[in-house]
């Protein structure tokens, strides 16, 4: 007789109301784990030369103006310099010049992957790539990279 008194919709409802608590709690527990570090920052800019350059930076992992400038193509105007923040998907189609061939926002800071005057640059929390070739991150440091002629282009 007492199984016909309590309703059921009672332990039913804390049920659900503690899925739903587990819920909201797991979900703000991943985000903030995707976005702890944050994301690339990379300026877009010309040089007083009127190189092309890019200048990196991921506070959260210690890296800071790191730069790359693109010797002989200065065929590039900007106004000013675009920094932009790879936080989202959508930021790839917003740079000023060359074009993103990756973008894995997932976790961030995730991987960018440029394609910039012929030249494969790959922003990856342990490593830069340039052209295939690893290079460490150094605070400060400066690339310049020669053009890239459309002979020598496939055969990086």
């Amino acid at each position: 007789m007492d199984a016909q008194r309590d309703p059921f919709w009672k332990p039913a409802l804390l049920v659900f109301l503690a899925c739903v608590v587990f819920y909201v709690a797991g979900f703000a527990a991943v985000q903030w784990w995707r976005e702890r570090r944050g994301p690339w920052e990379v300026t877009f800019r010309v040089e007083d030369q009127g190189a092309p350059g890019i200048q990196i930076a991921q506070p959260r992992l210690g890296i800071g103006e790191v730069t790359l400038v693109f010797r002989g193509t200065n065929h590039v105007t900007l106004a000013a310099a675009v920094t932009i923040r790879f936080n989202e998907p959508t930021t790839a189609d917003a740079i000023p010049f060359g074009r993103v061939k990756f973008l894995d926002t997932t976790f961030l800071p995730g991987t960018v992957t440029f394609d910039l005057f012929g030249h494969e640059i790959e922003l990856l929390p342990r490593t830069l790539i340039v052209d295939k070739q690893e290079r460490p991150w150094r605070t400060g440091d400066r690339l310049e990279l020669p053009p890239i002629n459309a002979g020598s282009a496939g055969r990086r």
